[in-house]
């Protein structure tokens, strides 16, 4: 089998079976991010409006000041204005979606009386104030805009703060803007990459720090949040973007070669892979993703990530396939198989599975309904994808009344007697009397 573009492993030799072990991940950076990130995010702590705009003119040649950092509320109105009618409902469809997912998955508030009558529940409130980032790059992501902020706006967030990084001029993409108002957002800062993400934690004279820091990033956006956690919450270490595609004979090839493209098409640090037990399939598949790139706009993007992260993976049975996914804990997941509903359930560390040759992941990105903000790099083992009730606060609440103290003070006295802590059960049953 010939590939021009993407690597093979043949998961039935002993070399294949070596190869295999490095798509057997965990999230872990590397050594020089990690130290540049820490400085970093030490700059911003210590200096902070300076240290940001310092920051951004070095990494994305934007001179700012600390006056210009945010994009004025109207500025966002305008960008939703003077969009085209037909890409105001296009953006519509997909905001109707999500809003739609995201009430669907609200957590709701509860409460029930335990063995000693006392009443025991939980409250879910919206966070006051949340982070999103959304990377800028080579591609305005609207759809990041509206997967990431609708569902903070839905879980009754007050404060949505969003950082995008700008260009060279200083500006964002009208229509990032555009969709930044229509999911919600109620602050956007024109900065990106590690000292957006200081700023969101540690607060600045411009930006105020916000309790949880939610999004997608390059590597140094990802080390960046794994570092501050802790003083701020976060959701997940959503990176590069990658698709695992698992097939046996019933796939469709230039399908399946078209989902590969796609997740490449976000260009450095992108993954795609198939894994089949079907030769056949893989030698077509190949042959397909060669023809398939010479039609497509962004090639130079494309080449390049497939001969770094592009894997063709020939397995000895698909047992084998399923056991390559769940260590590779793919961020999309594409199944085709002819056993669909028993091969699902088998599947666990994926972040989103799409089912069927009908089901191209491209549609999970922009349009079904679900974030497609996911874990990547192995973190899927760890995290789940984005969802809206990560943007809720859980707070549980006890009341007790003078009944129910009765019967539970003397299991609290001897629970306490048991881990000799007196102190404990006497506040319980100084209640007494």
């Amino acid at each position: 089998m010939t590939l021009l573009f993407m690597k093979l492993i043949d998961a039935t030799t002993r070399a294949g079976l070596t190869a295999l072990k490095k798509l057997d991940r965990r999230a872990e950076p590397e050594t020089s991010t990690r130290e540049a990130v820490a400085a970093v995010l030490a700059g911003v702590r210590a200096r902070g409006d300076a240290a940001v705009v310092e920051y951004t003119e070095k990494f994305d040649r934007a001179r700012l000041t600390p006056k210009s950092l945010a994009v004025p509320a109207a500025e966002l109105a305008a960008a939703w204005k003077g969009l085209p009618a037909a890409t105001r409902r296009l953006l519509q469809s997909s905001h109707r979606n999500v809003v739609a997912f995201a009430r669907a998955g609200l957590r709701k508030s509860w409460s029930r009386r335990n063995e000693q009558g006392a009443r025991v529940g939980e409250i879910y409130q919206g966070f006051d104030r949340v982070g999103v980032y959304v990377p800028g790059g080579t591609a305005p992501l609207v759809s990041t805009a509206i997967m990431t902020v609708t569902l903070a706006k839905v879980a009754g967030c007050r404060e949505i703060v969003v950082t995008t990084p700008c260009g060279p001029n200083g500006s964002v993409n009208p229509a990032l803007l555009a969709a930044l108002h229509l999911a919600g957002a109620t602050e956007v800062y024109r900065i990106g990459g590690i000292q957006a993400i200081g700023a969101l934690a540690f607060g600045t004279k411009t930006i105020r720090p916000v309790a949880k820091i939610t999004g997608p990033g390059n590597k140094y956006v990802i080390e960046a949040k794994r570092q501050v956690f802790g003083m701020v919450a976060i959701d997940q270490l959503p990176g590069p973007s990658e698709v695992m595609v698992l097939a046996d004979d019933t796939g469709h090839a230039a399908w399946i070669a078209a989902d590969l493209v796609a997740q490449a098409e976000h260009g450095h640090g992108s993954q795609a892979v198939l894994v089949t037990p079907s030769r056949k399939l893989a030698a077509a598949v190949a042959a397909e993703v060669a023809a398939q790139l010479g039609t497509l706009s962004r090639q130079e993007y494309l080449e390049a990530a497939l001969k770094t992260g592009g894997f063709i993976v020939v397995t000895a049975d698909l047992d084998q396939a399923v056991a390559v996914a769940n260590a590779y804990a793919s961020e999309h997941l594409s199944l085709i198989v002819q056993n669909e509903k028993q091969v699902l359930p088998r599947i666990t560390t994926a972040g989103a599975i799409f089912v069927g040759n009908h089901a191209p992941v491209a549609v999970g990105d922009y349009l079904a309904g679900p974030s497609h903000t996911l874990p990547t790099g192995g973190a899927g083992k760890s995290f789940p994808g984005l969802t809206v009730d990560q943007f809720q606060r859980r707070t549980s609440v006890v009341r007790l009344d003078a009944a129910s103290i009765r019967k539970s003070a003397p299991l609290v006295k001897a629970l306490s007697d048991l881990e000799g802590l007196d102190a404990h059960g006497r506040s319980a049953m100084i209640r007494l009397g």
